[in-house]
């Protein structure tokens, strides 16, 4: 069972629904029990940093997540998932994130020709052979729908990068923590693929 946790930061339903086309059983959920008793946890989230790690603390989940990756369990961020699991975030200056990968988030620059928020398809370059990728060819095309992106410190945990006015890391693999700063569950094949290969990521 995978265990969506609900920190009122939405984006939930549209996971739940890709899930379960996959046969997989998932519960959107802020039961500590339920989430720390799941086979796969994933964080998904849209809006605002600061806003979102305020929610989380509101209800105690950032210390959940905290357990979750110190336990094994794979643990996969989503868009503004995967932002929150970093140290901090140019949007909300001074408000840390869960710390629980090392790196930034910053703003997309002005680019002539490029909207910000960057919304639509992107192809992605896949790099360092994540496991998520297993199986997905060539240069796929996923949903993005941000403002931020990832600038990780460590260049070997990502795993895919894309291009809009900068160089973005698109999605990171560390142990048992995986995350994509875009969203799989609205990316078509390649989405569901990569949902797949999460779902037999074996507990570390």
């Amino acid at each position: 069972m995978v265990a969506i946790i609900d920190y009122d930061a939405g984006n939930l339903k549209s996971v739940e629904k890709a899930l379960h086309y996959l046969g997989e059983e998932a519960a959107i959920t802020r039961d500590f029990h339920t989430i720390l008793h799941a086979d796969k946890v994933i964080l998904p989230g849209v809006g605002s940093f600061g806003a979102a790690m305020e929610q989380l603390k509101k209800y105690e989940l950032d210390k959940v997540v905290h357990e979750v990756a110190g336990c094994g369990t794979p643990l996969l961020g989503i868009c503004l998932g995967l932002q929150l699991l970093f140290d901090g975030s140019e949007e909300s200056q001074g408000t840390q994130g869960l710390g629980i990968l090392r790196g930034q988030i910053v703003k997309i620059p002005e680019t002539p020709g490029l909207k910000i928020p960057h919304i639509g398809w992107n192809s992605l370059k896949l790099v360092n052979n994540g496991q998520l990728f297993e199986g997905v060819a060539g240069e796929p095309y996923v949903y993005f729908v941000h403002s931020y992106y990832l600038k990780a410190d460590d260049s070997q945990i990502v795993k895919a990068v894309t291009e809009y006015g900068a160089l973005i890391h698109a999605s990171v693999e560390q142990g048992n923590i995986f995350a994509c700063q875009f969203h799989p569950e609205k990316s078509s094949a390649a989405g569901l693929r990569i949902l797949e290969n999460f779902r037999k990521v074996q507990k570390a």
